[in-house]
């Protein structure tokens, strides 16, 4: 009967992205804070860093991404988790969402899952401070 079941299920798709553009919408909005949070961190005092930063670490966050999950494919080596939150914890969540989602990988393990939105909900509340809030939760820490 177990048998029968699995043979009725629809076969795992290896290619694409579920609910993509729902998917993509949320990512779009989560960068909208840092984008004008960085715009206007250089505009106001020229420091373009951090809007330079998201592209940049977001890349190499899809990079290690990827290279993770060829390591997986092959048992391989493998990129320390650690390795992985800390170019989120960088500026490359955003890069590091969309690999999970494209790449499929590191996408059912809740641990990480929870690591990894509160890094992305660190990132928010400090824009949302900086932009809204005159940076006074930041001069609590």
């Amino acid at each position: 009967m177990v048998e029968r079941a699995r043979s009725q299920r629809a076969p795992r798709r290896e290619e694409g992205v579920r609910n993509a553009r729902l998917k993509g919408l949320v990512l779009v909005v989560l960068c909208l804070l840092p984008v004008l949070g960085g715009l206007r961190m250089g505009l106001s005092g020229g420091n373009w860093l951090p809007l330079a930063m998201y592209p940049v670490v977001s890349l190499v966050s899809l990079l290690l991404y990827w290279q993770d999950k060829q390591q997986a494919r092959t048992q391989a080596w493998r990129t320390p988790e650690k390795v992985l939150h800390a170019s989120e914890l960088l500026g490359g969540w955003p890069g590091a969402l969309l690999a999970q989602q494209v790449f499929r990988h590191k996408t059912r393990k809740v641990s990480y899952q929870v690591v990894c939105w509160g890094i992305v909900l660190v990132h928010q509340v400090f824009w949302v401070d900086y932009l809204f809030l005159a940076g006074r939760w930041g001069a609590l820490i």
